[in-house]
């Protein structure tokens, strides 16, 4: 049981739902609807994200080492060897493409295909840079974000030719990726960052935790709520600048979903005691509700049902596989 709760720990299992859906909604962008097909970009979505987290605990073991709360990764504790991690990480390369065949089996390879199959190859491969170099890097979170705004084009691409709304939710995948890295990962990891002298963009803008308290300047606060501006700019610019149609309701509903996020944000930007159970609650908060923006966005364009759909699915996966690895629902281990 102990080794089926570590790889469950390991492969991120509450939180595939989630991390697996940017191809999906990359190809339902560009008209795609059929269910055999988003479950085939569901799968590499999900042989993609897990590749790169599982390789960043890899390359991240020393410095987990020292912090109390992160020694129980299953890589860190000795649960799962160094060596099995890498074979897991090979063995998700080699599904991801098998994946692909499957995909496009008996179908035209044209440009845009080869050029989902560039996104998918760059995705792979900047995410290795950073999972190896990052910490040595800064500024290095705009690799991992650019890598998974690919994986999310890839989906696109797969199926049809980019348009409006395929580049805005592109813009709003880096967005994400960049504030999840950059300003709640650097705040979350600002314990025992500093202790192998990792350079990234929140030591460098003197994010630092001293004892129980930790300091954030107004500078990298500025950073984070910019990047979350920018995101709630793009997610109204569909209907303010390039005419879509909208529902009035569904324009409320995205101005409180943005309104939650902002003010979570906020909150994780502005605490002054080192609290990591905290810290993960902010931060879980903000991903659900963040999960919600694009579907709750592009209900006047596919459908209130689907978008529903893609709403409801991130959120119970997590509510019905956290409870079985022991966890607490919004206190993720990280």
């Amino acid at each position: 049981m102990n080794k089926i709760v570590a790889y469950s720990r390991l492969l991120r299992i509450p939180g595939i739902g989630g991390l697996a859906i940017p191809p999906v909604i990359g190809a339902i962008s560009v008209g795609e609807f059929d269910i055999f097909n988003l479950s085939i970009l569901f799968s590499i979505g999900a042989f993609a994200a897990l590749y790169g987290f599982i390789l960043n605990d890899y390359a991240d073991i020393k410095v987990d080492k020292l912090s109390e709360d992160l020694k129980g990764k299953p890589l860190v504790s000795g649960d799962i060897s160094k060596r099995t991690a890498l074979i897991i990480c090979v063995l998700f390369i080699l599904l991801s493409f098998l994946f692909i065949f499957l995909l496009w089996y008996k179908q035209n390879i044209d440009y845009l295909k080869l050029g989902a199959l560039l996104c998918i190859i760059l995705a792979g491969v900047l995410g290795s840079i950073y999972d190896f170099y990052g910490k040595r890097i800064i500024g290095s979170d705009f690799l991992v974000a650019i890598s998974m705004a690919l994986v999310f084009l890839f989906g696109a691409l797969s199926f049809g030719k980019p348009n409006i709304i395929t580049w805005v939710i592109f813009l709003l995948t880096f967005n994400n990726l960049l504030h999840m890295n950059a300003v709640e990962g650097g705040i979350k990891d600002a314990d025992h960052d500093y202790k192998m002298k990792v350079k990234n963009i929140a030591l460098s803008a003197g994010v630092k935790v001293r004892g129980e308290y930790i300091t954030i300047p107004n500078s990298f606060k500025s950073f984070g709520i910019g990047i979350r501006i920018f995101s709630a700019i793009l997610l109204f610019a569909p209907f303010v600048f390039f005419g879509y149609t909208y529902y009035q309701w569904q324009i409320v509903i995205l101005a409180l979903a943005i309104i939650g996020v902002l003010y979570f944000s906020i909150k994780l930007l502005n605490i002054k005691k080192f609290d990591r159970s905290q810290i993960r609650k902010y931060i879980a908060i903000q991903s659900f509700l963040r999960y919600s923006l694009v579907p709750i966005m592009l209900i006047s364009i596919i459908g209130i049902k689907i978008s529903i759909a893609l709403i409801i699915f991130p959120i119970a996966w997590y509510i019905v596989f956290t409870p079985l690895l022991g966890e607490k629902l919004f206190k993720p281990r990280m």
